[in-house]
């Protein structure tokens, strides 16, 4: 918002106003999908979460996480198909229209150590970090590698997959609207990963109290349904008033 408004721009406000929308819009499904990684493993710290991911890593345990917080980390890094501040045929250039030289590179800079960041976080939390995989508890190691540098290579070699990812994706997937943006976040991933994060926490206290973890989930499981299924005829209900009132108008 600063970088669009301090350049004097109309199109370069609308991209800084836009980016922040989409950005806010994502960080919710990201933050709530964490919280079930913090659940499994009883620590906010990411050493432990590690630790706790040696003999299964925690995507094979919620890939509905683990799907959630890939498809939130794309918007929050504005790749494709949600790089909306750079929707050339809408605004030109987004919040950076009017930057050029060093500033122009900083602004790209940050983007793409942004989009290293989020690689490494997702790696730490659903794929073992520098955990190497396992198959039926035999652990690949590599060869003529240190055993003290085994799982810095593991940890790079893991980022860098989920940046092919990125580059595959942005050759591949077309730009989405703006509106199917929000309504992506807002109607889909904040639900889903309230919802995922709800029937966790139901089997955890199932099996902290001694309860039937079937039973328990199964009410989970209707009660959620119902919870969605309301906010479907609110929906409908809402779409049908707007459409009456401006028929009326």
């Amino acid at each position: 918002v600063l970088a669009g408004w301090s350049s004097n721009s109309k199109y370069a406000m609308l991209g800084g106003m836009r980016s922040t929308a989409q950005m806010i819009s994502y960080e919710l499904a990201l933050g709530v999908s964490m919280v079930p990684v913090i659940l499994l493993a009883d620590s906010m710290n990411l050493r432990e979460i590690v630790e706790a991911q040696r003999s299964m890593w925690y995507v094979a345990y919620q890939p509905v996480g683990a799907l959630i917080f890939w498809i939130a980390t794309l918007a929050e890094v504005n790749r494709a198909p949600f790089d909306m501040p750079e929707a050339e045929q809408e605004l030109v250039g987004g919040f950076n229209t009017e930057y050029s030289s060093i500033r122009f590179a900083l602004f790209y800079l940050a983007e793409f150590m942004n989009t290293v960041t989020m690689s490494a976080l997702i790696v730490t939390l659903f794929f073992g970090g520098p955990q190497p995989p396992s198959f039926g508890g035999v652990t690949l190691d590599i060869p003529l590698v240190p055993n003290a540098l085994e799982g810095t290579v593991w940890l790079l070699a893991k980022v860098l997959v989920f940046l092919y990812i990125y580059v595959w994706f942005r050759a591949t997937l077309p730009r989405l609207r703006y509106d199917q943006l929000m309504d992506l976040g807002w109607k889909v991933l904040i639900p889903a990963s309230l919802a995922w994060f709800l029937l966790l926490a139901a089997q955890r206290l199932a099996r902290d109290e001694g309860w039937n973890v079937f039973v328990t989930t199964t009410i989970a499981v209707v009660v959620l349904g119902a919870c969605y299924w309301a906010m479907q005829a609110a929906l409908r209900v809402s779409g049908k008033t707007r459409e009456s009132q401006g028929a009326q108008f």
